[in-house]
């Protein structure tokens, strides 16, 4: 019927083809922390967690996902890549409590002789005992065709032969992989309706890598061609360029065709966020979905044009993602900018004072300085010559800092009328610092939020005199929006603390909301 949506699955990889990504590893913790969001927060149909005879670490992280899984249900949702080796790769995974094992298959001639020095018969026969001896097991299984992408542009036949071989087995998925990232959308389509028409009742999959940055167009086309799943991995992790990334192929595939997936996009973030901790891999600013600015609006013309109707809306809205919409200070903003911040600010000024604002913001900008909508008020504060609007102040600090001790702070905090003061010790001197700062809020009612990233930055030259620039990007639990205050001063310290007591007067204005 018309409207009608078809429901694509969705693969997560991060955990096994992830793991590729040059100097990326994780523990079993780590490993079993993300499985769970996987499985219970995002809701990806599966995950696939490990590669067989990898490493003890590897074997201790599959035992304990499985554990996990075959509580809450879902050990059909977790799988592991397992190889044409007899009985090998399938003792290991049924020994680690796995029950679905993916062989990696060579999907194309060149790769079939080239680097197993076999025929194709051999290859298929020893394909073939693998299999059989999976199912004695009692494992599921299902195939890649490596390089498939290329063994159906230079020998089909390969192919055709071999899927008469997985279909004699009742191979319950055939994933179509696109080993080297090559095919552009039309390529997939192409490729992808000929494997269909050929095998009807197949269910074929699509794994791809990004290496042309076409990953998630090509996604849609293995979708839109008949494909009834596709792989991706968190943050587009993997070899080269990486996989198809997730939050983007969830996104187009439910925004761009008769699809929609069983994904909970409100939680993307927060898991890109948490492979971001624990990959040690940054996410790019303007990463779609997930990167800090994808949200943000620079322009004042398009500030402007929401506050006359979201007229720079789109489906991609951010609170659909757990979001909000930010306007940018700096060189481009219009009034439109600067009004849309002072309104989330709960702030009013006359005309000839907005016009100084925006002025000074604009010459801040000029310098390459983009100003936090959180910083704003400061800004008033200079412009009009008036006493700084803070509720908080850190009067007064003293830090300790020797080779042979562990460092410890004192610091004094005034809130509103109120003094209190506190004394800690840390791993390092700002750490020691925000110790003691948490003990001193305590009697206000204040705290602190988590501590996201702490970032330096000098000028060129490596001055010992020059300013130093310390930005703090403060955060809540996974999921939650990010938010960043600076600090500038000639100590490190000293910018941080700055940096410090400008987020304590954003928390403090919030709570007497």
């Amino acid at each position: 019927m018309s409207g009608e949506r078809r429901r694509i699955e969705v693969m997560d990889t991060t955990l096994r083809d992830g793991e590729q990504t040059p100097e990326v590893a994780y523990t079993p913790e780590e490993k079993l922390q993300l499985a769970k969001v996987l499985l219970l927060d995002v809701g990806v149909d599966r995950i696939e967690v490990a590669g067989t005879r990898v490493s003890e670490g590897e074997r201790e992280a599959a035992r304990r996902i499985c554990r996990f899984a075959r509580r809450q249900g879902a050990l059909r949702r977790i799988e592991m890549l397992g190889y044409c080796d007899g009985k090998k790769s399938v003792d290991w995974l049924h020994e680690t409590g796995g029950r679905v094992m993916n062989l990696l298959v060579k999907g194309s001639e060149r790769h079939c002789r080239g680097q197993l020095r076999m025929t194709p018969e051999q290859h298929r026969r020893r394909v073939t005992e693998t299999l059989e001896y999976a199912r004695k097991r009692r494992v599921r299984s299902g195939v890649y065709l490596e390089d498939w992408s290329s063994g159906m542009r230079d020998a089909p036949d390969y192919i055709f032969a071999m899927m008469r071989t997985l279909c004699a087995q009742r191979v319950e998925r055939i994933h179509l992989a696109d080993t080297l990232g090559h095919q552009s959308p039309d390529d997939v389509r192409r490729a992808v309706e000929l494997m269909i028409a050929s095998w009807p009742e197949t269910h074929f999959e699509y794994h791809c890598h990004n290496d042309y940055g076409l990953a998630a167009a090509n996604c849609l086309a293995a979708a839109r061609a008949g494909c009834r799943g596709v792989h991706v991995s968190v943050n587009g992790l993997g070899e080269r360029a990486g996989n198809a990334r997730l939050a983007e192929v969830v996104a187009v595939l439910n925004d761009h065709g008769p699809f929609e997936t069983g994904v909970n996009e409100a939680s993307l973030v927060g898991v890109s966020r948490l492979v971001e901790s624990f990959s040690g891999k940054e996410i790019s600013a303007n990463a779609p979905i997930v990167g800090t600015d994808v949200f943000t609006q620079t322009g004042g013309i398009h500030a402007d044009g929401d506050a006359k109707g979201d007229l720079y809306e789109s489906r991609l809205a951010p609170r659909r993602f757990g979001r909000k919409r930010r306007y940018a200070l700096g060189k481009l903003s219009g009034r439109a900018s600067l009004d849309q911040n002072l309104a989330q600010l709960g702030i009013e000024l006359p005309e000839k004072a907005r016009e100084q604002v925006l002025r000074r913001i604009i010459e801040l900008g000029d310098k390459k300085h983009t100003v936090m909508p959180e910083d704003l008020r400061f800004i008033i504060a200079d412009v009009l010559k008036a006493p700084k609007e803070q509720m908080l102040r850190i009067t007064a600090y003293h830090v300790s800092v020797g080779s042979d001790e562990h460092p410890e702070a004192t610091v004094r905090v005034r809130y509103k009328s109120r003094e209190a003061n506190a004394n800690a010790k840390g791993d390092g001197g700002y750490d020691a610092f925000m110790n003691a700062l948490k003990k001193a809020l305590k009697p206000f009612g204040l705290e602190a939020p988590l501590l996201r990233d702490f970032r330096v930055r000098i000028p060129p030259g490596g001055r010992t005199s020059a300013l130093v620039e310390t930005l703090i990007t403060w955060g809540g639990e996974a999921g939650e929006e990010n938010w960043s205050t600076l600090g500038v001063d000639s100590d490190q310290l000293a910018a941080a603390v700055i940096a410090t007591e400008k987020m304590l007067n954003a928390v403090a204005k919030q709570n007497e909301r």
